[in-house]
Order: C-alpha cells, then sequence, then structure tokens
C-alpha cells in the first residue's frame, strides 16, 4: 500500500512538500519527524 506524506508548514499548516511512499518509508518519516517536532499529514494514496 503507497501513502501520501505531507510536510506541513508551522506557522500555517500549509502543505510544504509532498512524497507518495510505502509503509516502511513513511515509518522512517514518522520516526525523523517525531525526533524534530516536524508536523506530516499522511493519509492513504488513491489507487489508479
Amino acid at each position: 500500500m503507497r501513502f501520501e506524506i505531507l510536510r506541513l508548514d508551522d506557522a500555517n499548516g500549509t502543505a510544504t512538500d509532498r512524497l507518495i511512499a510505502d509503509a516502511e518509508t513513511v515509518r522512517e518519516f514518522v520516526q525523523a519527524a517525531a525526533r524534530t517536532g516536524e508536523r506530516l499529514l499522511i493519509r492513504p494514496c488513491p489507487t489508479v
């Protein structure tokens, strides 16, 4: 399954970066964000 990861701006919450990733990569991003306090929005990527 693939997921869409959006990095969110701390000031206003708008998306600053977008990445499509598999579950393992999502886990790595979540761990890194937890260490730095970065805000992420993660949602399932629609299948085509």
